[in-house]
């Protein structure tokens, strides 16, 4: 059996020991059930009577005190210990069908009601533990609750106010004569969207780490379809099994944002058809290495990532650094960018 299976099964039943003891609002019901099962102990201790080597007047009532006591609670299962000592006493004490007190009657009372009141005690301070434990639970599912609740409006207000700044961005961008000044709002505000949509997706109360390769696959193709290109084809490979660390995930989708955005603008300009293909794969050293290739046109001619002025490079750069990583360029049959991340960032 799974533990998928084993589970259920076993918080049914600590549900089930949590409500114990049963029929604390029906003090009736749970008087004639304690009644019953003392008559049922002490006719069965009755018909084995014969078998039975002297000594043993309670063997029967024991398990009924228990019982009653679990289902019931303390003040019946003391009721039930009273009423089984004294018809063990009455029936199966020499001398029999009298409550005479010899010495040794005396030791076998005292012993059964030192066993009854461990018993009892046993019982009611589980029970109790029980209760205390499903009141704490049921604290830690409301803070819980409160806790996802206070996370998503702030993931909410967050993203909010990331789209309302690139709103103003793109407004101020309006009123600028400058082109180059308007391109550099026009990135901001885009880089400002794309936080908030990453902001988003992220979205996790528990704080675990993400699924990268269904992370990026949906990060990539918001890149494209916000492109408006539909003469692109992207694809992403990966092993599924890869998660990345939450303070590791915003930086990474902005980096290969920037490079799948890049190759977009300068690997396909005048709406050139091709191909971008995003490959996830852990190294030897089991560093972690992201590639975007593409086949567009390639790189310029002496082209040197350490002196390039693209703003978008530079972020690529110094954020993959800021993680302990790197990102390159490299000219091949492809455009490929490169983007390395140590081994503590990936689960």
């Amino acid at each position: 059996m799974n533990d998928a299976a084993i589970k259920p099964a076993f918080y049914e039943r600590t549900r089930w020991l949590e409500r114990l003891p049963v029929a604390r609002g029906r003090p009736i019901l749970g008087t004639v059930v304690t009644l019953a099962i003392v008559a049922f102990a002490w006719a069965l201790r009755l018909a084995v009577d014969p078998l039975l080597p002297s000594g043993f007047p309670y063997v029967t009532f024991f398990p009924a005190v228990i019982v009653i006591s679990f289902l019931f609670g303390a003040r019946l299962g003391s009721v039930a210990a009273a009423v089984c000592g004294l018809l063990a006493w009455y029936w199966f004490i020499p001398p029999a069908r009298g409550f005479v007190l010899t010495s040794g009657a005396g030791f076998a009372l005292g012993f059964y009601v030192f066993v009854v009141a461990t018993d009892l005690a046993l019982v009611h301070w589980m029970q109790t533990a029980n209760r205390q434990l499903a009141s704490e639970r049921e604290l830690s599912r409301s803070l819980a609750t409160t806790r996802e609740l206070l996370f998503r409006e702030l993931q909410h207000r967050v993203s909010n106010n990331l789209q309302v700044a690139a709103s103003l961005l793109t407004v101020q961008k309006r009123q600028l004569g400058d082109a180059d000044a308007r391109s550099a709002l026009d990135e901001a505000a885009n880089r400002l969207n794309l936080i908030g949509r990453i902001s988003r997706q992220l979205y996790d109360p528990s704080g675990s780490a993400q699924p990268l390769v269904s992370f990026l696959r949906q990060l990539c193709g918001d890149v494209l379809d916000a492109s408006g290109r539909n003469d692109l084809t992207l694809t992403l490979s990966g092993d599924e099994s890869l998660r990345l660390q939450p303070d590791a995930a915003i930086p990474t989708a902005l980096i290969i944002a920037e490079a799948v955005a890049n190759a977009i603008e300068h690997g396909f300009p005048e709406n050139r058809p091709g191909r971008i293909m995003v490959e996830i794969a852990r190294n030897l050293d089991d560093h972690l290495t992201i590639t975007v290739d593409d086949d567009g046109r390639g790189l310029p001619a002496g082209f040197d990532a350490e002196r390039a002025t693209s703003l978008g490079l530079r972020i690529a750069t110094n954020l993959a650094r800021g993680q302990g990583g790197s990102f390159r360029l490299e000219q091949r049959d492809t455009t490929r960018g490169i983007l390395s991340l140590p081994s503590r960032l990936v689960v």
